[in-house]
């Protein structure tokens, strides 16, 4: 998260505090929050954890926490932040890794030589520090721009050129444009007028992951999402800009899908969301992609070039998976916006539908099929929509993409478990995995009938 999250040491007006009324595990209930939004970003208790409001009832919200909420005790201080849950978009994405709510992980590990996240560590996303070589493109002073439109290109490294692109609400005539040279995030490389007021930007962008980044339109997909496996790619093709699902019980061969997608597919840029799943499987990831290559125009790239990583393992907290599949989805479509064909891998969408779950069973609502809440297929459909191929916004004209890719681990294989049927009813492409194909070694596609019926 930013440094520009207000600490609770540091504010002073009394107006912004609530005081922690209960606390059920994740779920912490404060008073005297009147004035709250929705979805608004708060800092709960004397080690500052971050959490989300998801309910408001008089002066009363209910906050799901992205922590440990251990050590928090009734009278403690929650306060409001007057903003959503947002990610930072800019230079440095592309060969990190995050956890569920873009804290970095191994400025974390060198920060607290721990191999365990301190509560309330309030680190940037993305390096202050570092500098990057931006070179402007031929606008002239005085110049009209608006938002999406592409005013600078960093070099972020030998793989992808980072598009500067000014924010989708941003316009103005242009007054000042950075000259080529090497430049931190928190550098202004852009100065903007419009009706008398005058903007500034850095390379460095805010949004809200609950918003979907705006197009100018959608197009239909016209390409095929190339995965390596020629089973797939020959009898079950998927488009670049489509969704698709992975059902399949506990070692068919899910995240070797999802990691086979990550290594040989014919995509630009690959966001890998781990969502819930055994540590192992993200440390299996962050070891074998370093050494893994990819050659693009007769040169041999690492692979780690044109990948984000997004873990949150099962032993994170439980409200930070939903987190990790949103933050995951923005930072495809800001890569999407610079006209790249960006594929995320959502490994287990399982996962973050059980963490719902929880957090519905805490909140005392209405449970619907096994248990999980009403709203579970119209939470599904609102993730999986922001896939698509587009018109992006702004000049000069491009056109992106954002593949999803969602792995689905029904208990025991049952493909009538509530979460597969309403994943079935959202997506394009269905790849079955099936157990007694998986266990003879072979390559675990169910069998052919039972998909194309």
């Amino acid at each position: 998260m930013s440094r520009a999250l207000p600490k609770i040491r540091d504010e002073e007006k009394e107006s912004k505090y609530g005081y922690v009324y209960a606390v059920s595990g994740p779920v912490v209930t404060a008073e005297r929050m009147s004035g709250s939004a929705m979805y608004e970003l708060v800092r709960v208790g004397y080690f500052e954890l971050v959490g989300e409001i998801i309910r408001l009832e008089g002066d009363m919200a209910t906050i799901q926490v992205y922590e440990e909420t251990s050590g928090v005790t009734v009278g403690d201080p929650v306060l409001r932040t007057g903003k959503p849950l947002s990610v930072e978009l800019g230079p440095g994405i592309l060969g990190s890794i995050f956890d569920g709510i873009q804290r970095p992980l191994k400025d974390i590990n060198e920060l607290s030589q721990s191999i365990y996240i301190p509560k309330g560590v309030n680190m940037p996303a993305l390096s202050r520090t570092a500098s990057w070589e931006f070179n402007p493109l031929n606008i002239k002073i005085g110049s009209h721009i608006t938002g999406g439109d592409i005013y600078g290109i960093v070099h972020e490294n030998t793989l992808v050129k980072h598009k500067m692109i000014l924010p989708p609400r941003a316009k103005g005539t242009v007054t000042y444009l950075a000259a080529p040279g090497n430049y931190s995030v928190e550098d202004i490389v852009l100065e903007t007028e419009f009706d008398g007021e005058k903007s500034k930007y850095t390379m460095l962008q805010v949004w809200p992951v609950r918003q979907p980044r705006p197009v100018t339109e959608k197009l239909p997909a016209n390409h095929p999402l190339l995965t390596g496996q020629r089973v797939l790619d020959s009898l079950f093709p998927c488009v670049q800009g489509g969704t698709t699902a992975i059902p399949g019980a506990f070692g068919c061969g899910k995240t070797v899908i999802s990691q086979s997608l990550s290594k040989y597919s014919n995509s630009d840029v690959i966001v890998y969301v781990g969502c819930g799943e055994r540590g192992n499987e993200m440390s299996e990831v962050l070891r074998d992609f370093p050494e893994l290559s990819v050659e693009i125009d007769g040169v041999t790239e690492s692979i780690m070039k044109r990948t984000a990583l997004v873990a949150n393992t099962s032993n994170m907290p439980v409200a930070a998976r939903e987190a990790s599949i949103y933050t995951g989805i923005t930072l495809s479509e800001y890569f999407r916006d610079m006209g790249y064909n960006v594929s995320m891998m959502a490994d287990s969408t399982s996962r973050w539908a059980e963490a719902l779950r929880e957090i519905s069973g805490r909140l005392a609502e209405m449970p619907a099929d096994s248990g999980y809440p009403a709203y579970l297929g119209a939470r599904l459909a609102s993730f999986y929509e922001r896939a698509g191929r587009v018109k992006c916004l702004g000049n000069p004209d491009r056109e992106g993409s954002v593949s999803i890719v969602g792995a689905v681990s029904p208990p025991g294989g049952d493909f009538s478990d509530p979460v597969t049927s309403a994943t079935l009813g959202i997506v394009q492409v269905f790849w079955g995995l099936d157990k007694k194909t998986g266990t003879k070694e072979a390559f675990p596609l169910h069998k052919l009938a039972y998909i194309l019926q």
